[in-house]
């Protein structure tokens, strides 16, 4: 007698989430957090995220925490990892950037981390390798950026104490 198993047929990760990660409901949020008001006369629009950003202190904090609905929703449905970092990467820019009084307001505004990370998303089901090689090239680009960041105080200190030691040892060769 022959065994005739057959397999568990297993749904991809692009069905889990129900309705909650749909195109719709994400787009609408991303629409919600980022660009649902505009200033009438101007071309200028935002979000409840650059709204609640004007709370010091926690207000970016729970912006950020809201934009990562759709990375979660992004993973859900099996974007590509690079591309989910990428999508980390716009929300730790916004928050980070954002919490900066005033300037950050702004920056937040126009940055629209949530837009970015939608078109990321809807990209990224249409065509993920393209998408997974452009957030290679933006990661590569935010860690050249965060070196230099790290490289040009620590070269600043190694000058001043430099200098700070000849002045003090005589060696100014005057």
């Amino acid at each position: 007698m022959a065994f005739t198993a057959k397999p568990e047929v297993l749904s991809p990760r692009v069905k889990r989430g129900g309705k909650a990660f749909d195109d719709e409901n994400l787009d609408m949020l991303s629409h919600l957090l980022d660009d649902f008001i505009k200033i009438p006369g101007t071309s200028i629009r935002f979000g409840l995220d650059g709204i609640v950003g004007f709370i010091p202190g926690i207000g970016d904090l729970i912006g950020g925490i809201a934009s990562c609905i759709i990375i979660v929703a992004a993973w859900v449905r099996g974007v590509s990892y690079p591309t989910v970092l990428r999508m980390v990467a716009n929300v730790t820019i916004e928050v980070v950037v954002g919490s900066i009084p005033v300037l950050g307001d702004m920056f937040d505004i126009a940055w629209r981390a949530n837009r970015r990370n939608y078109a990321l998303l809807i990209g990224s089901v249409e065509d993920p390798r393209k998408h997974t090689l452009q957030s290679w090239f933006f990661l590569g680009g935010v860690c050249a950026v965060l070196a230099v960041l790290v490289l040009l105080p620590m070269l600043l200190l190694t000058w001043v104490f430099g200098h700070a030691m000849n002045s003090l040892l005589g060696l100014g060769g005057h």
